[in-house]
């Protein structure tokens, strides 16, 4: 058994794939509003808690966009981001994407941006590792 060394002990994405079943959608076929937002706030969970290595809850969902609508038998690709760290919390950016699995085509259907706080084991808010200068390449 071998181990393979992490190259990145602070990851700052997440991508989840669902795929959309008849249970997920209304009567017009398309997703419901409320699991994409399940979806999205999970991928923001992941995402910030892998990056604090901690206990983290949601604080806060806002400017939620859906653009296109998402249909039944679609693939979907969840990515979120950290895009900014206070003191505990965690901004992430998170963006919906639907892939047709014959055709390859994809589409981005909604974006939205997530606040997440980083806590302590008694509940309580704690300080969240600050973002890493960007690598500038040239």
């Amino acid at each position: 058994m071998s181990e393979h060394p992490s190259h990145d002990p602070r990851p700052t994405e997440a991508r989840l794939l669902h795929m959309v079943f008849p249970d997920h959608t209304n009567h017009l076929g398309t997703l419901f509003g409320g699991q994409a937002l399940a979806w999205m706030d999970m991928s923001a969970f992941i995402a910030a808690s892998r990056y604090a290595r901690t206990t983290v809850v949601t604080a806060r969902s806002e400017q939620v966009d859906f653009n296109q609508p998402i249909h039944k038998g679609d693939l979907v690709e969840v990515i979120a981001r950290i895009v900014k760290v206070g003191r505990s919390s965690m901004n992430v950016d998170v963006e919906v994407i639907t892939e047709d699995l014959l055709s390859g085509e994809r589409k981005l259907c909604t974006r939205g941006h997530f606040v997440m706080i980083a806590l302590d084991p008694l509940g309580r808010p704690t300080q969240a590792p600050p973002l890493p200068p960007p690598i500038v390449q040239g």
